[in-house]
């Protein structure tokens, strides 16, 4: 919850000491930039990226909000004729991030229903409701990016390599402007070379967008112990195993801060077994009935156990009978009370980001976070992205991007997962 982080201890990242031999004679101004380049390459601390993008030629009709007109059909017209890859039966829709977060590989899945399910709040925000035919398709298409990625960039000291899912529930009031633009489930295939991390100007750790983990995170900072517990009793994974924080921390930037992460057992070949994937489905639910039990419990004194949780037995034996989560609801239900504004912060409903991503030692990594109000995918590793309009820019970066967002279309059509689309910036097949 955005306030309270906001009211939580500021984390603080400790700068390496960087030792620069002593030259000889005056220093000029351009050593010294040079000096202080070095020093930030060497710092551990989140980034600041700037990504250039056309800008996209849609007009919001007069008297609409920007978040109406994107739950809309029309903008996911766009998504499919200016920037569509590839479709197929099951509605799931491979594009281009016209809003990228990176320049060098940059893409996502949607699961469009904007034409099947009219209603922006019926439509299917994250895999647990998504059928089951549907996700067997989503998961090999899944694997087949995820493999794409790892082959073009098999140095994980040249390249960040993430992939993911943030629900996108308005969960919180329908009039605040960070309501969600696309109600409907997406992942995000993303890579940032390891030198531009380096190069990039070290981010603002005080930023609201940075602090989903650590202790500024609600479940971190006042029930970490019981949060661990619970995944650790109710989850029984074979594939994925508990690494330490140190384990999957990204050095250059400090991330991901205090939240529960797994190692992928088997690294890439894994993600073949469709085993894995049972897994992450199964992370996700254990996140869910932590989430739901607690905020029925600020929403509620003493309410009962909701009928629908996936870990029952330990709903109750763990999180119901722990004075720590228990103590932890009231004061957050006190607050709620007494502060309107705190209590119209609240996502009352599951919010979170999940990702698969590969750390220092070139080991995959599963974790997952409580997702607040506008922050993206890539702050969870600690990369702030700002977008800046430069068509010009842009269009020094596309074609190699777009060979290689084609490429992973080739092998998606050759696995039998869809047909190409055809647009402007590339032909069909």
């Amino acid at each position: 919850m955005q306030s309270a982080r906001h009211a939580s201890v500021q984390m603080r990242f400790e700068n390496l000491a960087v030792n620069i031999a002593e030259r000889p004679g005056k220093f000029t101004v351009q050593s010294c930039k040079e000096k202080q380049m070095s020093k930030q390459q060497d710092q551990t601390g989140p980034r600041e990226v700037l990504t250039p993008f056309r800008p996209i030629p849609l007009e919001v009709p007069e008297g609409m909000k920007h978040n109406e007109f994107f739950n809309s059909t029309e903008n996911l017209n766009d998504l499919v004729n200016n920037n569509g890859l590839l479709i197929n039966p099951e509605n799931l829709l491979l594009y281009r991030k016209a809003l990228g977060h990176s320049t060098e590989f940059d893409c996502s899945i949607i699961y469009n229903t904007s034409r099947t399910i009219l209603n922006p709040l019926g439509r299917p925000v994250r895999r647990t409701q998504v059928a089951d035919n549907v996700k067997h398709v989503w998961n090999r298409m899944n694997q087949i990016i995820i493999d794409y990625m790892l082959e073009q960039y098999p140095d994980p000291d040249e390249a960040l390599i993430l992939a993911g899912e943030a629900s996108l529930d308005a969960t919180w009031p329908l009039t605040s402007p960070g309501v969600p633009s696309i109600r409907m489930l997406h992942n995000h295939f993303v890579v940032f070379p390891k030198q531009q991390l380096r190069d990039a100007q070290l981010a603002d750790s005080n930023n609201p967008n940075l602090t989903d983990g650590g202790q500024h995170s609600l479940f971190q900072a006042y029930m970490r112990d019981v949060y661990r517990e619970f995944f650790s009793r109710a989850l029984n994974l074979k594939i994925l195993k508990p690494v330490s924080g140190d384990d999957a921390r990204i050095g250059l930037t400090g991330y991901p801060q205090g939240l529960p992460s797994w190692e992928v057992q088997g690294g890439a070949d894994a993600l073949r077994d469709v085993s894995f994937w049972r897994e992450y489905d199964e992370v996700l639910k254990g996140f869910i009935d932590f989430y739901r039990t607690f905020f029925s419990q600020v929403s509620t004194h003493n309410a009962p156990m909701l009928p629908d949780v996936y870990f029952p037995e330990q709903v109750e034996s763990v999180l119901l009978f722990n004075n720590d989560f228990m103590k932890t609801a009231k004061k957050v239900r006190n607050h709620c009370i007494a502060d309107v504004k705190y209590a119209s912060a609240i996502r009352w409903q599951p919010a979170f980001k999940q990702l698969i991503y590969r750390n220092d030692a070139g080991r995959l990594i599963v974790t997952i976070s409580q997702n607040s109000i506008g922050n993206a995918i890539t702050e969870l590793l600690g990369v702030v992205v700002s977008r800046k309009p430069d068509a010009a820019a842009y269009a020094g970066f596309e074609p190699a991007l777009i060979e290689r967002l084609l490429e992973v279309r080739r092998r998606l059509i050759d696995a039998d997962l869809g047909e190409g689309i055809a647009t402007d910036y590339w032909p069909s097949e």
